[in-house]
């Protein structure tokens, strides 16, 4: 099978050969239809403090068929449709407990849907419904990561809420903020030309950075934000998020920054601010996304921009490493 492999930081992706994977025990092989490329996995592949080691072949958020299963398999079928839960966790700590997965220490971490093939646990293969595309299938996970989010901070009908950034996380907050009963909502980002996707989403306004940017916040959601929901991850943004934030008010953490963020404990503490890293999902959030994405006031396909062949793959990684116009893209391997 061809596959796009990483040999290292900072190292442009190969496209090379790869033996086919073969069904062991408990698992299921899938031939990829889609896979997502994370924000994640272009940090990750920047460089320290954590990186992927030489022949990793990235992809977490992928879909396609099953084509074989290993022994002991039940209740899944060749030829069916599933999307890929990313971990599978030890069962006896904390956060399996929890249902939490992918908090698991010592958890089996689900990657390869950047190559034609990928075998998986079957644990982890969760079937699509009727109706479902293996375009939708590879959006569940970044929908899944906004929806835990969103259902941690808990949000009250009518509560006023800024979204900071306006890539797929952030877009995908805003789509589960409005579904969840969230009162005005209002994307913040450098990016103007997301203002319209960020507004068929079920934002109700678009704000740019700049110096006058809390009271133009302000403005739009009719007082200070209830819930800040920083989404860019890069150094800066929480205090920007607690700058923005009412008095007793939260900010939710969801960019997954990996880089020390200053901030300064006494100017959130005077604020009475409350601050969450969310991180992570259940199974059961998971298929709740797959049997409702379709279901609210938008389609979430019209976040991704693009969809690839594996081949030209590494040139838009790269590509995707400086500033561009992409939201979410796509790889079709097959």
């Amino acid at each position: 099978m061809k596959a796009a492999v990483c040999y290292g930081s900072g190292k442009p992706l190969v496209v090379e050969d790869r033996p086919d994977p073969v069904a062991e025990p408990g698992s299921v092989v899938i031939e990829v239809e889609r896979c997502g490329l994370c924000g994640s996995e272009l940090h990750l592949n920047q460089g320290p403090p954590r990186s992927y080691p030489d022949g990793f072949v990235m992809g977490h958020e992928f879909a396609g068929r099953i084509v074989e299963s290993g022994r002991d398999v039940t209740g899944l079928a060749t030829g069916q449709l599933v999307a890929a839960f990313p971990a599978v966790g030890c069962g006896a700590c904390e956060a399996c407990a929890a249902g939490n997965w992918i908090l698991c220490p010592t958890a089996t971490r689900i990657s390869g849907g950047f190559g034609q093939f990928a075998r998986i646990p079957a644990r982890a293969a969760i079937p699509l419904g009727d109706g479902l595309s293996a375009a939708d299938g590879a959006l569940i996970e970044p929908l899944t990561v906004s929806l835990y989010g969103v259902r941690r901070a808990m949000i009250q009908p009518g509560d006023r809420i800024l979204v900071l950034g306006a890539g797929t996380i952030a877009l995908s907050t805003i789509f589960w903020a409005r579904r969840l009963g969230a009162g005005r909502i209002v994307a913040m980002s450098r990016l103007s030309r997301r203002a319209d996707l960020a507004r068929k989403m079920g934002a109700d306004a678009f704000v740019a950075y700049g110096d006058n940017e809390i009271t133009d916040a302000a403005e739009a959601l009719g007082g200070p934000a209830d819930h800040v929901f920083e989404c860019v991850g890069v150094p800066g943004m929480l205090g920007k998020a607690m700058n923005h934030v009412r008095l007793m008010g939260r900010v939710h953490s969801l960019g997954f920054c990996m880089t020390p963020d200053e901030v300064v404990p006494a100017m959130a503490g005077f604020k009475g601010v409350s601050l969450q890293f969310p991180v992570g999902y259940s199974v059961k959030d998971f298929t709740y996304v797959a049997g409702t994405m379709l279901d609210g006031h938008v389609d979430p396909k019209i976040m991704i921009s693009s969809v690839v062949s594996i081949a030209d793959f590494p040139a838009t990684f790269a590509r995707l490493l400086e500033n561009n116009t992409e939201n979410k893209v796509q790889v079709a391997p097959m």
